[in-house]
C-alpha cells in the first residue's frame, strides 16, 4: 500500500538586513526536498530605501539575496503589514512564520494567517536584551559570552517561549560587524535544525523569567560622540559596538575625527608616557600600539583614524599628515 504524501512545512521569512540572510540561504537550500521536510513560500522584506550617495532606491540583502539564489520564490515588501500585505501573505498558504531583523511588529490579525504561529531569532540569551540591539549591547558591556535564541513570536516584544538557544563566547575584541556575522551563521543551523525536527515535538518551548529581563535601545548617530571622560575600556567597547554603525568619533579643531579601531591599555603595555594629562589629550606615540590618547582612565591606543572628507588611515601614515597632532586635546 502507497504512503500518503506528507505536505511539506512552507515557510514565510521575514528579514531585512545582512544578518538575515544565512537563515534565508539555509531555508532555500532545502527547497529541493519535494514532499518532506518544509520549503520556503516567500520572503517578506522592508520596501527599497534610498541608498549611497546618489540616494537611489535599493533593495534589502535579504532581497538581494534571494534573487541571486531564486526567482521561483515570491518577494512581498509592503510598506504596513494592512489588509492588503495580509492577502498577499494569504494568497502564499504559509504555514510558519520565521522572521529575524525583519524590523515591523507583527499584530494578531497577521500572526493568525499561520497555523502554526511565527518564531523568531534573536542574538541574545533571552530574557537578556530583548529589544532591537543586542549584539552592541553585549560589547558595551563587556560581557563574557552572549548568545542566539530562537523564540516563539509573543505580543510583547521578544518574550516568547524559547525552543533553543545557544551561547556564543566573546573574547572582547569582537565589533558589531565581527560579531554578526558570527551569530548570523550558527543562527542559520540551529534553525534548520528546529525546523527538521518540526514532527517530533521541535516547536515545544520553555517560558522565559519575565523577571531576569533586559532590555536594549535603539542606537542613534549621537550616540558615536566620544566621551573621553569616560574609561578606556569603556570608550574601546564603544568603538566596536559602533562599527560599522554609527561609528565612533570626536572632534579635532573643527574637523570631525573618526576613530575606527583602538584598544584599551593595561599599565605598563605601552613605552613611557607622559604625566597625567586631560581626558582627550594625545600623549604621544608607541611603534607598536598607535597614538596614545588619555582618557579619564587608562590609555586608549588608537591604530586607525578618518577625518569626515578625507579616507581611513593607518595611524603611522594618519601622523604624517598632521604633524602637530600630538599634544592636541581631542573633544574640546
Amino acid at each position: 500500500m502507497q504512503e500518503p504524501l506528507i505536505k511539506p512545512l512552507r515557510v514565510l521569512f521575514a528579514g531585512s538586513p545582512a544578518i538575515a540572510v544565512p537563515a534565508l540561504e539555509a531555508l532555500v537550500s532545502c527547497r529541493s526536498k519535494d514532499g518532506e521536510g518544509f520549503v520556503l513560500a516567500g520572503l517578506l522584506t522592508n520596501p527599497d530605501s534610498p541608498r549611497g550617495r546618489s540616494g537611489k532606491p535599493e533593495p534589502t540583502e535579504c532581497a538581494v539575496a534571494l534573487r541571486r539564489l531564486s526567482h521561483e520564490i515570491p518577494v512581498l515588501k509592503p510598506e504596513k503589514l494592512d489588509g492588503a500585505a495580509r492577502a498577499e501573505v494569504k494568497a502564499l498558504e504559509p504555514d510558519l512564520l520565521v522572521s529575524f531583523a525583519y524590523g515591523k511588529i507583527f499584530g494578531p490579525k497577521f500572526l493568525g494567517l499561520f497555523p502554526l504561529g511565527g518564531i523568531n531569532i534573536h542574538p541574545s540569551l533571552l530574557p537578556k536584551y530583548r529589544g532591537p540591539t543586542p549584539i552592541p549591547a553585549a560589547i558595551i558591556n563587556r560581557e563574557a559570552e552572549t548568545g542566539i535564541t530562537i523564540q516563539r513570536l509573543a505580543e510583547e516584544m521578544d518574550s516568547g517561549d524559547i525552543l533553543v538557544q545557544e551561547k556564543v563566547p566573546l573574547d572582547g575584541r569582537e565589533t558589531t560587524t565581527s560579531l554578526g556575522e558570527t551569530v548570523a551563521k550558527k543562527a542559520a543551523e540551529l534553525l534548520q535544525a528546529l525546523l527538521t525536527n518540526i514532527g517530533s515535538g521541535g516547536l515545544r518551548g520553555k517560558p522565559q523569567d519575565h523577571g531576569e529581563a533586559t532590555y536594549c535601545s535603539l542606537i542613534t548617530k549621537a550616540d558615536g560622540l566620544i566621551d573621553w571622560n569616560m574609561s578606556a575600556p569603556e570608550i574601546d567597547a564603544r568603538i566596536r559596538a559602533y562599527t560599522p554603525w554609527p561609528l565612533s568619533w570626536t572632534t579635532h579643531g573643527n574637523q570631525k575625527l573618526f576613530i575606527l579601531k583602538a584598544q584599551a591599555l593595561e599599565l605598563g603595555q605601552a613605552e613611557a608616557l607622559p604625566d597625567l594629562a586631560m581626558p582627550g589629550q594625545v600623549l604621544g606615540k608607541d611603534k607598536n600600539k598607535g597614538i596614545m590618547v588619555q582618557t579619564r582612565e587608562g590609555v586608549l591606543a588608537v591604530n586607525e583614524l578618518q577625518y569626515r572628507t578625507k579616507k581611513a588611515l593607518e595611524w603611522k601614515a594618519f601622523l604624517n599628515g598632521a604633524r602637530n597632532f600630538i599634544g592636541e586635546r581631542l573633544g574640546v
